[in-house]
């Protein structure tokens, strides 16, 4: 017994010197993400974590577009091959719109139409339609404004706002999911994230390759609420949420209470409905019920590649699978928002994991998705 109340003050003990070098070292962080990820059951990221952080609100209109339902809404089952996918990967919504109408739709248990769900690295796609926004509304001259107007600590540097959106921006940022001492995983659980952002050294020729750093989108998110005077969340529901008839308000993660700064490169919590909506404003040129919401060549840049050979334009993934233009909105745990302007086509699917394997820049169940849509429409 005394041998067991001595290795427990032990370890009691070694428990508090790391707590204390933690704080002393600023890897405190680390312990918000114990907290938040290990003590509630998991052991990485997870779809249902925003309530365990920091939240702004999006704040829904007084007016709600409703999706109209097709006219054979529901009337065709899921293929064999959707339903293994959506098994496999734990798929929560899986949503087919076909001319502006949803044809099909599926809810996993315990999840529906209006159940919140993390957005992760859609949000870099929601983040970029406030930057064609914010330009449209005068507040940023043009994608090749230098971030160093807004922020001298990159004055030595050639950066624009349109390198961060294209993720050529050329700084120092190691993208890393798995290390806990990353930058990555310092960014999700910090609670100053501006101070780790503006940290941050350009290290090579921006604007010249791609290379897909969560940084990038987060340093333009603070470009976009510098220029802006407004906080993103309250921005993105004037700008975007409100005009696009959202049917719920959404909440954007925040590094702290204090800060207030929202994480631009992920954590937006919202539904399949509405994230769907940032699809057919696109496929639309911008517009929404005849109204210039984006404009349609700003539209129009981001959704087609910055760099030839590279799958990314302007905060949106880029394919041209089947031999038709796609672009895409996705998250790291296979969130997805595909649209193929061609067929009138929108695919969203948000779940708990995705396929590990890449094809072409993008994961193999990605396809998979867009294939048994297909099949399901009798395309």
């Amino acid at each position: 017994m005394k041998f067991i109340k001595k290795l427990l003050k032990w370890l009691i003990g070694i428990i508090g010197v790391l707590v204390i070098a933690s704080y002393i070292f600023d890897y405190d962080y680390i312990l918000k993400g114990i907290r938040v990820v290990y003590f509630t059951g998991h052991t990485t990221a997870y779809i249902d974590d925003y309530p365990n952080f920091e939240n702004d609100t999006i704040k829904k209109g007084a007016h709600t577009d409703v999706w109209p339902l097709h006219k054979n809404y529901n009337s065709v089952n899921a293929t064999n091959g959707l339903k293994a996918i959506n098994e496999e990967y734990g798929t929560v919504a899986y949503l087919i719109i076909k001319n502006d109408s949803i044809f099909y739709e599926q809810y996993a248990e315990d999840y529906s139409k209006d159940s919140k769900t993390n957005s992760f690295s859609m949000a870099k796609s929601i983040t970029t339609s406030l930057l064609g926004k914010a330009i449209m509304d005068g507040y940023i001259k043009s994608l090749d404004q230098p971030v160093s107007d807004f922020y001298p600590q990159f004055k030595n540097s050639k950066t624009t706002v349109g390198d961060l959106s294209s993720m050529s921006s050329g700084l120092d940022w190691v993208e890393s999911y798995t290390s806990p001492f990353s930058i990555t995983a310092r960014a999700n659980y910090d609670d100053d994230l501006a101070e780790t952002i503006l940290n941050q050294k350009v290290i090579k020729t921006p604007g010249k390759d791609f290379e897909y750093l969560s940084g990038s989108t987060q340093l333009l998110g603070m470009v976009i609420k510098k220029a802006t005077g407004k906080q993103l969340a309250d921005y993105l529901s004037e700008s975007l949420w409100q005009p696009l008839g959202a049917q719920s308000d959404a909440l954007w993660q925040l590094d702290d209470d204090e800060n207030k700064l929202a994480k631009a490169f992920c954590c937006i919590s919202s539904n399949a409905r509405d994230f769907g909506r940032f699809g057919k404003l696109y496929k639309d040129h911008g517009k929404w019920n005849g109204k210039q919401i984006l404009d349609s060549t700003f539209v129009a840049t981001a959704t087609k590649s910055r760099f030839s050979g590279q799958p990314y334009g302007y905060g949106f993934w880029v394919s041209d699978y089947n031999n038709k233009h796609t672009f895409a909105m996705i998250g790291i745990l296979g969130q997805y928002v595909i649209t193929i302007p061609e067929d009138n086509v929108i695919i969203i699917r948000l779940g708990h994991h995705r396929s590990p394997e890449k094809v072409n820049f993008f994961p193999s169940d990605f396809y998979v998705y867009i294939d048994e849509a297909y099949k399901m429409m009798g395309e």
